[in-house]
């Protein structure tokens, strides 16, 4: 039967404009770093990234909870490392590939990773078993960026 849950169709779309803002911001940086450099576009993006967040923490418009970072697995302050390495590894990518295949070929990589970490449960979340639907499509999605490669 079908279920219609609106919030769930809001994080949806907040999904979606999450993913379509990662695009815009990837042909951004690869812009940026046509001028300076991909090391010095990646270091300007997260640079920018770390001001306007501590504007929006002295500002309040968010609150951050500190209390509990000597409990947590070391692991998950390498969010800064990774995110320095998508920067920079996205520039190179949308450079040789343009956007719509690097930025598929990014979500083939994104998608399959997130079934792994769905079907092991890792960081904290919860189980969800990897089916062959999902594998199939997985091969979709592969296929279409095989498809945004020919040009």
């Amino acid at each position: 039967m079908f279920n219609f849950n609106l919030q769930v169709y809001l994080f949806i779309i907040f999904a979606m404009v999450s993913g379509a803002l990662m695009a815009v911001q990837g042909g951004m940086n690869t812009g940026l770093g046509k001028f300076t450099g991909t090391a010095g576009s990646t270091f300007l993006v997260h640079l920018s990234a770390a001001f306007i967040m501590l504007l929006v923490l002295l500002l309040k418009i968010d609150k951050a909870n500190f209390k509990n970072l000597g409990r947590l697995p070391w692991y998950y302050f390498l969010g800064g490392v990774l995110g320095v390495l998508i920067t920079y590894l996205v520039i190179i990518s949308m450079r040789k590939l343009g956007a719509g295949a690097a930025t598929t070929s990014i979500i083939v990589g994104q998608v399959l990773t997130a079934c792994l970490i769905d079907h092991f449960g890792l960081f904290s979340l919860e189980k969800t078993p990897f089916t062959w639907l999902k594998l199939l499509g997985l091969f979709l999605l592969a296929a279409g960026a095989k498809l945004l490669l020919n040009k």
